[in-house]
């Protein structure tokens, strides 16, 4: 079964003065370590929800990497993580739904203590990077992948709600209906023109966005195509919209 958001990745140019900005607002940041082979290093943002941000840089230009164009058209939120209770089980409903989910991978990383963490992934095709979820199990156990440090200063707890700007919304709500079960609801945003589904996954929120008309949504879609829009983060001492410059393109609010 989908548990919830495991993570959602933002993408950055510079991983060390992104670390700054985070910490400087208010967030607790721990250095990840490099994923070997992918040429890729990260920092984590844990949470009490037991979901986490993950920072991701490149160490050296990788075309071929799921993430690499999304940087290079701005960065910031490229694509999520959902928590499963069966790997295998939760691949195929997505697969029956009509999403090319990838055979399971062995993946790692090597933390800066030199720990190495192991775990399978299985990923979305890119053509639905960012709007299908790629999917995870643990082989080294999660508490060797997230940081045990969960508190910030800003008081964030969690993910509360994830947009996801679509471009073919009722192909988008088959895919999670037919894996979660039920139908979601339908949503509509004037403000940025946009309508489309609710579905709540464990703890978190994902609304999918198709445009309605003129608007923030369409110009999304028209600069960066299908992908994550925003997220809000609960349990922060003052509801506040955090600045894109601060976040590397990360439209993220505190709630």
């Amino acid at each position: 079964m989908l548990r919830g958001v495991d993570h959602l990745v933002i993408a950055v140019p510079d991983l060390a003065a992104a670390m700054k900005t985070y910490r400087d607002l208010g967030f607790s940041v721990v250095a990840g370590g490099r994923h070997p082979g992918a040429g890729t290093e990260n920092a984590l943002i844990a949470f009490r929800d037991s979901a986490y941000l993950e920072l991701i840089a490149f160490c050296e230009p990788r075309p071929d990497h799921r993430w690499w164009a999304a940087l290079q058209a701005g960065g910031g939120l490229v694509d999520f993580c959902l928590q499963t209770d069966d790997l295998a089980g939760d691949a195929e409903a997505l697969r029956r739904a009509g999403v090319r989910m990838a055979e399971p991978e062995r993946r790692s990383r090597i933390r800066p203590d030199g720990v190495e963490v192991r775990w399978v992934a299985v990923l979305a095709p890119a053509a639905h990077r960012g709007v299908a979820p790629f999917l995870l199990a643990e082989e080294t156990g999660r508490d060797a992948r997230v940081p045990a440090s969960r508190t910030h200063a800003n008081g964030v707890t969690g993910i509360g709600r994830v947009s996801v700007v679509v471009d073919d919304l009722p192909a988008v709500r088959h895919w999670y209906a037919s894996a979660l079960g039920g139908a979601g609801h339908d949503v509509a945003s004037p403000e940025l023109g946009a309508v489309g589904a609710r579905f709540e996954i464990g703890s978190h929120t994902f609304d999918f966005l198709a445009p309605s008309g003129a608007g923030a949504v369409r110009d999304w879609l028209v600069r960066r195509g299908p992908s994550p829009y925003a997220a809000t983060l609960v349990g922060a001492s003052r509801p506040i919209p955090l600045d894109l410059g601060r976040t590397w393109g990360a439209r993220l609010a505190l709630a």
